[in-house]
């Protein structure tokens, strides 16, 4: 009989404190929805179950505030709304983060931070949009060095197809919710994503830096491996 992975039941929250050792991603805490006490009570529960990293998205900044207040030494990204208590591992392998133009920006610093946590390296190229297409045939040679590719557009969401046709390096796709009105809060972006006539692009959902983040991160250590 194998044992049973580790919970730390906090009566609001069920931690996983195991989700480390089985999937290589520690249980991150989504503060959005959350009181700042209850987010800061999460970190807590990580942090005494003996996790070396206590991460948290979403941040706002009441709840900022107050896990600076529990750890005045925490990592605090305003611009990623990500926060966390602790070291990251030392950077492994690098990940390219381009974004289409400035006003992506927010999404691409959450997969930065998301790297960051992880223990992967990273490097954002900003503003490439397909508007001025020589920017996105300028970063050809960073596409070639960078172990895995992330590309963060709004409004059309065409660069990942763009980007995919110029690599062989996995592009993870992240649409986000900017853009007019018929943009539909990122919903033309995922749906140009999805349906990208470049083959070897990966969707997450719409401005999930997070996800992109972590699947990019997956992508390095396997090829470290």
């Amino acid at each position: 009989m194998t044992d049973q992975p580790r919970t730390a039941d906090l009566g609001y929250a069920r931690l996983d404190v195991d989700r480390a050792a089985r999937t290589g991603t520690p249980e991150v805490v989504f503060a959005g929805g959350k009181t700042p006490a209850e987010t800061v009570g999460c970190l807590a529960g990580l942090l005494d179950a003996g996790l070396p990293l206590a991460c948290a998205t979403r941040v706002d900044p009441e709840t900022a505030a107050a896990v600076l207040d529990r750890w005045p030494d925490a990592h605090v990204d305003p611009v990623a709304r990500v926060a966390w208590v602790g070291t990251p591992p030392p950077p492994l392998g690098e990940v390219l983060v381009l974004t289409a133009g400035t006003s992506d920006g927010a999404v691409a610093a959450e997969v930065a931070a998301t790297l960051a946590a992880s223990g992967v390296g990273c490097r954002r190229v900003d503003d490439v949009g397909v508007a001025g297409v020589h920017r996105v045939l300028a970063v050809a040679p960073d596409l070639a060095a960078a172990d895995a590719v992330v590309v963060v557009a709004g409004m059309d969401g065409a660069l990942p197809s763009v980007v995919a046709g110029l690599t062989d390096r996995l592009v993870v796709a992240v649409p986000t919710s900017v853009g007019y009105g018929a943009a539909f809060e990122g919903l033309a972006a995922l749906l140009t994503m999805l349906t990208a006539c470049a083959p070897g692009v990966l969707v997450v959902n719409i401005d999930n830096g997070f996800g992109a983040g972590v699947a990019a991160a997956r992508i390095v250590r396997s090829a470290q491996r």
